[in-house]
């Protein structure tokens, strides 16, 4: 079984992924004009933002990481 500090790395990192994905696929919409990857790239890198987040928050609570 996983602890909160190594499901905490996994949610950072994969949110990490997840926000750089989203920052390029907007920039991709950008160059392109195309307002709807645009908005999908955003809403990827938000969710990427807030899984990176909550892994963060994971650490920080796992007693065997103080």
């Amino acid at each position: 079984m996983k602890g909160l500090n190594q499901r905490g790395i996994e949610n950072q990192t994969e949110g990490t992924a997840k926000e750089i994905k989203g920052n390029i696929r907007k920039n991709v919409g950008d160059a392109f004009d195309n307002e709807s990857e645009q908005l999908k790239g955003s809403a990827e890198e938000l969710e990427g933002k807030v899984q990176k987040n909550f892994g963060k928050a994971q650490r920080k609570l796992d007693p065997d990481n103080r």
